[in-house]
């Protein structure tokens, strides 16, 4: 099960790192926030997680903003000290809404419902695409790029190594060195690729696995990639996402 929280006390977002190693040490941790903005961007910026825990009041507001325009397209339990706003998180369609001290057979709860609301809800969506004939999700198998002032390339993504963000601009790094800019963002592109094959190392870089040479420490728990071909700056995978990357380059086709 993999976890975002969005927390802006450390202390407190600590003694649920705890209460959660007790009631689901199973959980991985994907990444933290302490602001409204932060956990928008984040969410902006990776895949959902499985489950979202937002503190109500955040650094720059309430955490219920993040569902006036669209709601985080994953469950999400609420943990707070506020009682008073119980009514509109549940319209937001939460899990479960829990009271700070938070108890430990109260978050188990919380956990086990969520995870037979996924579940349950997985199997519906796979029984209706067996028999509705919407086919599955597609990738993009080619990118378009360009070198200079020469015509698009048509870019295989069999052979793309990694995409790059520099000054806003998206480019593809292919196989064999050759490097040309993309139309879009890296956040749009990294939407419409296989995420079995390709990681977002950093804001800066989705990268293949079949690029990826190396990694080894980097300290505070982060891990440092070496990639072919080499990339100018350093990547590294912060301390938050290492444990989903490493499950990820296991499972990554070859």
């Amino acid at each position: 099960m993999k976890l975002f929280i969005a927390e802006d006390e450390a202390p407190a977002r600590e003694r649920l790192l705890e209460l959660i190693g007790r009631v689901a040490p199973q959980a991985v941790l994907l990444g933290h926030a302490d602001s409204v903005q932060a956990t928008r961007d984040w969410l902006a910026a990776h895949a959902p997680p499985d489950l979202l825990l937002l503190d109500i009041q955040l650094a720059d507001g309430l955490s219920l903003e993040l569902f006036r325009d669209r709601a985080p397209d994953c469950p999400v339990i609420f943990t707070t000290a506020y009682d008073q706003f119980a009514l509109q998180a549940f319209q937001a369609l939460a899990v479960d809404y829990l009271l700070k001290p938070i108890a430990d057979a109260a978050l188990a709860r919380a956990f086990a419902k969520a995870g037979r609301l996924r579940a349950g809800f997985a199997a519906d969506v796979a029984g209706w695409l067996a028999t509705s004939g919407v086919p599955a999700v597609v990738y993009r198998q080619r990118l378009l790029g360009r070198q200079g002032g020469q015509p698009m390339h048509v870019l295989p993504v069999a052979q793309l190594a990694y995409l790059v963000s520099v000054d806003k601009l998206a480019f593809a790094v292919m196989a064999d060195g050759r490097r040309y800019l993309l139309d879009g963002t890296l956040a749009d592109l990294a939407l419409e690729l296989d995420p079995a094959r390709f990681f977002r190392a950093s804001r800066q870089v989705l990268v293949a696995a079949s690029a990826i040479a190396a990694y080894s420490p980097a300290g505070k728990g982060r891990l440092r990639l070496d990639l072919r071909p080499r990339l100018d700056d350093e990547l590294l995978v912060s301390q938050e996402r290492a444990a989903e990357f490493k499950a990820w380059l296991q499972q990554a086709p070859a």
